[in-house]
């Protein structure tokens, strides 16, 4: 249980899917890093700052988890805490084809850091950061899809007063 494990993404929100993983992952490992990728190629709807918080907020109850933010490589921000895991929550078959690519050039970059990979919950397995902000956008409820935090963020984004149920 002394291991330190990180989980990275986007986060772009974070959605009940992401916390499943966290949580899952929490329970294997002493330490969880969430740590928030500024993936320069992507428009974002949250800035960092404002991911780390939701983020935070949301796994308020898990005590062994720290939240953090890099944009380099990630290797190198799991080596440069001590991690010795990267964590990776696979909804699909594609999502495994995309993932064991990263993973293989992790192991080239970094071949003391293990990627470990769980399943999601089958009841999150449709759910990405693109279909809730997609959904969000129209004022779609999005009560089942992300913490009650992002919900209230992804309405004042969006300037949605009422939700369509």
């Amino acid at each position: 249980m002394g291991k330190m494990g990180v989980v990275p993404g986007s986060f772009d929100p974070v959605t009940n899917g992401h916390l499943d993983i966290i949580r899952r992952a929490s329970r294997v490992f002493g330490e969880i890093r969430v740590c928030v990728l500024n993936n320069s190629s992507k428009n974002p709807l949250f800035t960092v700052d404002e991911r780390i918080r939701l983020i935070h907020e949301a796994t308020a109850g898990i005590d062994n988890v720290k939240v953090e933010s890099y944009s380099g490589l990630l290797v190198d921000y799991a080596k440069g805490v001590g991690a010795t895991a990267i964590v990776r929550g696979l909804r699909a078959v594609s999502d495994f084809e995309y993932e064991m690519q990263i993973t293989s050039m992790n192991r080239v970059l970094e071949e003391e850091i293990e990627t470990f990979f769980m399943m999601t919950n089958n009841q999150y397995s449709f759910l990405s950061s693109s279909i809730v902000k997609e959904v969000a956008k129209y004022g779609a409820d999005t009560s089942d899809l992300v913490p009650p935090v992002v919900e209230q963020a992804l309405r004042e984004k969006y300037n949605i007063k009422e939700i369509r149920k």
